[in-house]
């Protein structure tokens, strides 16, 4: 899904000038879908990962790096080069597990101008200084990637090389996948979980040798949430690297009463095989939350959750990891490294969870 977090805003954003809805999902194509897709509303690659040193040792940070591409459909018909048909924005954060420290930063461009761009034959991403680029083996047609972020003012950096070991994961029906009861409530959803991961990572000038796993999502939509009774509020995402080698995806979105509208997921097993998870086989219980101090949201920081796999709980790795994104995207949500656990407290992975919607239905500042 966006910081899935920021998407609220930015369909808002989008579909402003009322974009025409999509009749049917096209068929996907890599690697050509790996790129931009201008034509649609919305559009986010989501880097997130678990990093260590690099001679080993138990996770030490956190970080997501979070490219998004909106088309404003209002200034489509605008004449001029300085038209903003099409907006880059960028989040990245980095969760220091020890201290219990978040940093983030954010950036926000017109494509084309200050760096800002979105390639379309493939994954190709700049905005200033920060970066993603796909590339790939001409032998085994895996992906590796590169990721380099420097943040100044949040005194944190990133440079990182990214390698699969496996082809993408189409989630859903072959990257469709459904958000909601109507038919435009849909995305194509492409996920690279279980990306080993090495490189720099600087903090406050000191320079780390880091290694570990990472996870990829990348979606784009002209609609998710809906209008009415099938109007979702927020959601609840997770992205799991299991153990084994396999991968867990559980999401649901919520109503603006708390129920839930929809919900799904996928599990990859250590094989390579994989299943879709159909809501009925699913259970988001929340449990202890947390209370924000700069939004004043609660939420919910640990989760009992019910699957295939078995009765599992999921635990952030610790609560404070809010992230203010009102300079770009005008919404806060929590987004922070957690733990997955069995019904006997046996860890089974490490990834990101993350939940929108917790601090009031968002708009346009």
């Amino acid at each position: 899904m966006l910081g899935r977090r920021s998407c609220m805003l930015l369909m808002t954003m989008a579909t402003a000038g009322m974009l025409p809805r999509p009749a049917a999902a096209a068929s996907l194509r890599l690697p050509r879908d790996h790129g931009s897709h201008p034509e649609t509303a919305v559009e986010w690659w989501y880097l997130t990962g678990l990093l260590g040193a690099a001679g080993g040792g138990p996770p030490s940070h956190g970080f997501q790096l979070t490219f998004f591409r909106v088309r404003r459909a209002e200034a489509q018909k605008q004449s001029g080069s300085f038209a903003p048909r099409q907006l880059l924005l960028a989040h990245a954060a980095l969760s220091e597990l020890a201290a219990g420290r978040l940093r983030h930063d954010q950036r926000l461009a017109r494509q084309g101008f200050a760096h800002a761009s979105a390639g379309e034959a493939d994954t190709a991403l700049r905005l200033g200084p920060w970066q993603l680029r796909r590339e790939q083996d001409r032998g085994s047609g895996s992906s590796s990637y590169v990721a380099r972020l420097d943040s100044p003012q949040a005194g944190f950096g990133l440079d990182l090389q990214l390698a699969a070991s496996r082809p993408p994961l189409l989630q859903g029906e072959a990257g469709l996948s459904r958000k909601g009861p109507g038919a435009a409530q849909f995305s194509h959803y492409i996920s690279e979980p279980q990306l080993q991961a090495q490189g720099q990572l600087r903090i406050d000038g000191r320079a780390l040798r880091v290694r570990g796993r990472a996870w990829l999502d990348h979606e784009w939509s002209d609609a998710l949430l809906g209008s009415g009774a099938d109007a979702a509020v927020g959601w609840d995402w997770l992205g799991i690297n299991l153990h084994d080698g396999g991968a867990l995806t559980l999401f649901q979105l919520r109503r603006a009463d708390g129920s839930r509208l929809w919900a799904g997921g996928s599990w990859r097993r250590a094989d390579g095989s994989h299943s879709e998870l159909p809501a009925a086989e699913l259970g988001f219980q929340p449990g202890r939350r947390w209370r924000s101090a700069v939004s004043q949201a609660e939420y919910p920081v640990e989760w009992a959750l019910q699957t295939p796999l078995g009765r599992l709980s999921l635990r952030a790795l610790f609560d404070a990891q809010e992230v203010d994104a009102r300079r770009s995207t005008g919404m806060l949500y929590w987004e922070g490294a957690a733990r997955l656990a069995d019904a006997q407290g046996r860890e089974l992975g490490l990834g990101y969870l993350e939940m929108t919607g917790y601090s009031g239905r968002m708009s346009l500042p």
